[in-house]
């Protein structure tokens, strides 16, 4: 009798905040009005974009509970990579209209950024706080290494341009369109692989941390599939509203605050772009679904890459602008060393709360190093 009083008064304890309008996350969805009103009456332009970043909150919060409802059908993978997709939309619209804009250094800068962000920042993070909570997390070791293959393919796809370019500094422009090419080819080839396979409950923490459903033999979730796809969909297209208000604010606020481009590309452009997979694998890794953090980081950042930057490349010469894969030594430096830790710290497929820790403190080294790094020195 005691067992079950505990367990009806847990459950209204849990269900509360879920009925409350006055949760933090709802809340927060009023920094979205308030964000374009700030920026329809030209407030200051640090303050809209402060705003604009707490908006993208509770958005990345709800498409990362919907990714968690999709997953229990879809499988984690699968489940990851939509995640990722949507995550990605903000940092495809902010780069877009950042390269419309001129702010080519910055666009090239915040793709260093976006790797840096999601590969130490944000998996750092979720591997801290998950372990923290869970102690040791395992993750599909299988999984682990295609994306880790995956990972340094994208890091050669990167620094090839830059090393070819000291023979040939003519073809550029060739060298980056073919390489983009290459690149999309191979994230076309990883989403159908990726699709064509059967959803591995099993395999992830995902059965280990909810109870199934005695009717369909999935977790149980809040939304249904339909629910989930249409909660992912009005987020991301909110999440694109917010990343024009982020990209129309980002000039002004790194020149108030005398920020350098490059550190403002690889920093604050790319946290912009990034917060939504930061709170995805935070969020999943605390719920100990390391699967799903893992993708959420990993292998956005893959997509990024694979997906994000060809499509930049291809589009540069529709907006009258020059893009091309040429990143300064530095950036090409740090690629690799970002490549060669994340490679390191999850190869065994389990994670704990220090080496969190770990990826987290070579962010910050890395960011502290740009941020006194001479304005002089900026992207080719």
């Amino acid at each position: 009798m005691k067992t079950d009083e505990n367990t009806v008064r847990n459950s209204r304890s849990n269900a509360k905040p879920e009925n409350s309008l006055f949760t933090v996350n709802n809340l927060l969805f009023l920094a979205i009005p308030l964000a374009l009103a700030l920026r329809w009456f030209n407030a200051n332009s640090i303050l809209v974009f402060a705003v604009a970043l707490l908006s993208i909150y509770p958005l990345a919060e709800a498409m990362a509970e919907a990714t968690e409802a999709i997953s229990a059908t879809l499988g984690p993978t699968a489940g990851g990579l939509l995640n990722a997709s949507l995550n990605n939309a903000p940092e495809i619209i902010i780069a877009m209209f950042a390269l419309k804009n001129g702010l080519g250094n910055i666009v090239k800068a915040s793709i260093v950024g976006s790797i840096l962000i999601e590969l130490l920042f944000g998996l750092g993070l979720a591997m801290f706080l998950g372990g923290l909570k869970h102690s040791a997390q395992r993750f599909n070791e299988e999984a682990i290494q295609i994306n880790g293959g995956l990972l340094t393919l994208c890091g050669f796809g990167l620094i090839i341009p830059s090393i070819f370019h000291l023979s040939s500094p003519t073809a550029e422009l060739e060298l980056s369109f073919e390489i983009s090419a290459i690149l999309l080819l191979i994230y076309f080839a990883n989403v159908g692989i990726t699709l064509s396979r059967k959803p591995q409950y099993a395999a992830g923490s995902l059965r280990h941390t909810l109870p199934l459903d005695s009717g369909t033999g999935h977790p149980p979730t809040r939304w249904s599939r339909t629910q989930s796809l249409s909660v992912l969909a009005s987020a991301a297209l909110a999440l694109a509203v917010m990343s024009e208000v982020i990209t129309g604010s980002i000039e002004p606020t790194s020149n108030q605050l005398g920020l350098t481009p490059m550190f403002s590309g690889i920093i604050l452009l790319a946290g912009a772009g990034g917060i939504g997979e930061i709170i995805s694998a935070t969020r999943f890794a605390r719920n100990n679904n390391m699967d799903l953090a893992v993708e959420a980081s990993v292998g956005s950042s893959i997509q990024m890459i694979l997906l994000v930057v060809p499509l930049l490349i291809f589009s540069a010469p529709l907006m009258g602008v020059n893009m091309n894969l040429l990143f300064e030594p530095i950036e090409v430096i740090v690629i690799a060393l970002t490549v060669i830790i994340t490679r390191t710290l999850t190869a065994d497929g389990r994670s704990t709360w220090i080496e969190g820790l770990m990826l987290l403190a070579v962010y910050f080294m890395l960011a502290i190093g740009f941020y006194y790094l001479p304005e002089s020195t900026g992207t080719l």
